[in-house]
């Protein structure tokens, strides 16, 4: 196919350049915001005068014929264009002739790319809210069957004091709680239209941005034409926001990871996510969570990558700018992915509560509710927490945890100690008379049930 700016060249471009200059092998995903975008600006055109009416129809007619054709398959994308944009305006003037060339009056690629980019965008982000949403709702059914199941919570890897899971896995609903929150925010900063801007300067055409905006969706069309084609500060936000969910889930699969392995069995991944191994015919391996963890790197690398891009670049449009689309494209791709993966898996996933709850009953994780304990009776704390220091030295030396000390030894350490004591530090009160709001208290976690439940709806 010819291309779009041969006039002022005298020789064709070389067949490896050619190559190297296409983006039509990824750009072409981008079909639908190509068409829609195109319906709406030769509207714009007929309402402005610029073109026909009749003509507009036409055109309007044969765009739409083009874009039920692709997606029924029955019309192939052409690779042999440089773009999806020359596909499309090639294809309309195949079918219309003359009129379909008029489609461009008032409009370059530059602010057509920026323009089906942010279209493309937009709608993965909805999509990506409503995966982060099921997410959310895979990991409540989990935490709302697991309120009384205690297990250690830590710091350092080390144990540190007994919470309940569902505790645990309520923080990752906070995570992605924020992550659904960043990506309506690069949403809406990216809810800009960039098209009317032209190559870089406007256009000497009486043009109605504001039509086409209001038409696609946009809350506006951007104060400055310059900033309308080189602006890929929303695939950078985008981008950084994908890379913290990805981090969550990393986080989120690492200990997943730990907990799935014979030293924690704290949970057995359903058979339908894990994989075994090709000589060790015991293994049952957690490729699912290792495979979202290792992604995230790709996900950060694309990000970075387009930073990189970016840095040097002088106003308006560069050709560099191409390189935004397969590392967003990919980034988009890779978390949905993860998501859809993400949320059965979790769902699916066995919670052993006995080897939780034996796991609590080691590492004097309730050495915080002894030092309590005495601070309630009179004891300032720093004083109680050295005393309790001591009685945990003592119970290692003698192989014992704190509920097995009798009551005379605890009393030869301090004479506050009552019957009461053993109450005071089980497991199951040390969990739920944490009453401060967002502890791992009962009352609490039923709380922060309720509250993401109503969010992830």
């Amino acid at each position: 196919m010819e291309k779009l700016w041969t006039g002022r060249f005298q020789k064709p471009l070389n067949e490896i350049a050619d190559a190297f200059n296409a983006s039509i092998t990824f750009d072409s995903r981008m079909f639908r915001e190509d068409i829609t975008g195109s319906i709406v600006h030769a509207r714009m055109l007929a309402k402005q005068g610029i073109i026909a009416s009749a003509e507009a129809e036409q055109i309007v007619a044969a765009l739409g014929d083009i874009l039920a054709e692709i997606e029924s398959g029955a019309l192939a994308i052409d690779e042999k264009c440089e773009d999806i944009h020359m596909f499309v305006e090639g294809e309309l003037t195949r079918r219309i002739g003359d009129v379909g060339k008029k489609l461009h009056t008032a409009r370059s690629r530059n602010d057509q790319v920026a323009l089906d980019l942010r279209l493309y965008l937009r709608a993965e982000s909805e999509e990506m809210i409503a995966l982060l949403q099921a997410v959310i709702q895979a990991v409540v059914k989990v935490a709302a069957a697991n309120t009384d199941t205690i297990v250690p919570g830590y710091t350092h890897l080390q144990r540190a004091q007994p919470i309940s899971f569902a505790h645990h896995l309520l923080a990752y609903c906070a995570m992605f709680e924020r992550d659904i929150a960043r990506i309506e925010d690069a949403k809406e900063r990216m809810n800009i239209s960039p098209i009317g801007s032209c190559a870089l300067a406007g256009t000497t055409y009486p043009t109605d941005r504001v039509f086409e905006a209001e038409q696609l969706g946009f809350r506006a069309p951007c104060l400055n034409s310059i900033d309308g084609v080189s602006d890929r500060d929303f695939c950078l936000e985008l981008m950084s926001a994908f890379s913290i969910v990805m981090m969550h889930l990393s986080r989120f699969c690492e200990e997943i990871i730990l907990w799935s392995s014979w030293e924690f069995s704290f949970v057995e991944l359903d058979d339908s996510f894990t994989t075994g191994s090709s000589i060790m015919p015991q293994k049952k391996n957690s490729d699912m969570a290792e495979l979202i963890r290792g992604k995230t790197g790709r996900v950060y690398g694309n990000l970075f990558s387009l930073f990189t891009t970016l840095k040097g670049l002088p106003l308006a449009y560069n050709k560099d700018m191409q390189e935004d689309k397969e590392g967003i494209f990919d980034s988009v791709d890779t978390l949905k992915m993860c998501l859809q993966v993400f949320a059965p898996m979790v769902e699916s996933m066995k919670v052993k509560k006995e080897n939780m709850l034996a796991a609590a009953k080691g590492g004097f994780i309730n050495a915080t509710d002894l030092a309590d304990y005495l601070t309630k009776k009179g004891m300032p704390f720093r004083a109680a927490y050295k005393l309790t220091g001591q009685i945990v030295a003592y119970c290692i030396e003698k192989g014992l945890d704190l509920e097995s000390v009798d009551l005379e030894t605890y009393r030869s350490f301090s004479e506050l100690f009552c019957e009461d004591l053993y109450e005071a530090i089980a497991l199951s009160t040390c969990v739920n008379k944490r009453i401060s709001l967002g502890g791992t208290g009962k009352e609490s976690i039923q709380r922060q049930i309720e509250y993401y439940q109503k969010q992830a709806q």
